[in-house]
């Protein structure tokens, strides 16, 4: 009789079980998906989402601005907020697949835990960066086990799902990165008013954007925000932007193959040249040139969108 699985050797197996080929795959219980790739990638780009991806096994860097966040087995990255990444594969193979499960966090849930826990909203910190990395501690990997778990019993998603959740991410507010989370969610935080400014810039990427009506809109000063933006996404506002454009036109020329001058003018920009010129800045390579290469690299049943 073989010895029963360690939680961490199990994780793998369920991950593994789940994701049987490289690939992204969405489960029966609501943002948790699972991850699995047998090769280390290049850097892909990727809109990142609040969530936790927990590593079962395998490595892998996510670049934000200028800074790499480095994570491998049994340790987690959480996304508190928005952010445009570069993510790359650093550990896996066909023996030994880089493995993850990622949950994402509604920052209304938090908000709503925070209000039943007077004491977790007085442990804030300055506004610091929108990720970070953090080991996962036995409670964390407990929980997050037993959500997985209930993929082999349907019938019991939909009322220990909800609590499992909320468990995981009271563990999340008071692990060793959890003033992050309470930082966007406490209203009256920067973190929070910087997150209204990233939801504006997210949903209107491709218009104009004045610095003095988004600081309005979030209730702050131009210096202000400016200030807290960088902190938390290591970019300017201005940045911000641009980045979502060059991303989306990407995506435009992968997903509906259109040409360059068409992609730029959908993202915002009034000029080709300008586009172009600031596409090839950004991703080494001139739009088509880029395209082509990245087409050929997803080719297949290799294609892995590089979430974190």
């Amino acid at each position: 009789m073989s010895p029963p699985l360690t939680p961490q050797d199990e994780i793998a197996a369920l991950i593994s079980r789940h994701a049987p080929r490289t690939g992204d795959y969405a489960t029966a219980i609501g943002n948790l998906s699972f991850h699995r790739q047998s090769s280390v990638t290049e850097s892909l780009f990727h809109a990142a989402r609040p969530s936790v991806a927990i590593i079962a096994q395998g490595a892998k860097d996510v670049t934000l601005g200028t800074e790499t966040f480095h994570y491998s087995r049994m340790q987690y990255l959480l996304t508190s907020v928005d952010l445009p990444v570069q993510v790359r594969v650093v550990e896996a193979s066909e023996d030994k697949p880089h493995l993850c499960v990622v949950l994402g966090i509604d920052i209304a849930d938090v908000a709503a835990l925070l209000d039943s826990d007077s004491a977790a909203q007085q442990k804030i910190l300055p506004a610091t960066r929108g990720i970070s990395v953090s080991d996962v501690s036995a409670e964390l990997l407990d929980a997050m086990l037993r959500l997985v778990r209930l993929l082999d019993k349907p019938g019991e998603i939909a009322t220990l799902a909800p609590l499992i959740r909320r468990e995981l991410t009271y563990r999340l507010l008071n692990g060793p990165v959890g003033a992050r989370l309470r930082h966007m969610a406490l209203a009256s935080s920067q973190s929070h008013q910087v997150g209204q400014a990233i939801d504006w810039i997210k949903h209107n990427y491709c218009e104009p954007l004045r610095i003095e009506h988004l600081a309005g809109m979030a209730n702050m000063s131009m210096s202000s925000l400016h200030h807290h933006f960088k902190a938390i996404t290591a970019m300017t506002p201005m940045q911000y932007q641009k980045l979502l454009r060059l991303q989306e036109a990407r995506r435009l020329m992968l997903v509906e193959q259109i040409d360059a001058g068409t992609a730029g003018y959908r993202v915002g920009y009034a000029s080709e040249s300008q586009f172009s010129r600031e596409y090839s800045r950004q991703f080494g390579r001139a739009p088509m040139r880029d395209v082509g290469q990245v087409r050929a690299q997803l080719s297949g049943a290799t294609a892995y969108s590089g979430l974190p």
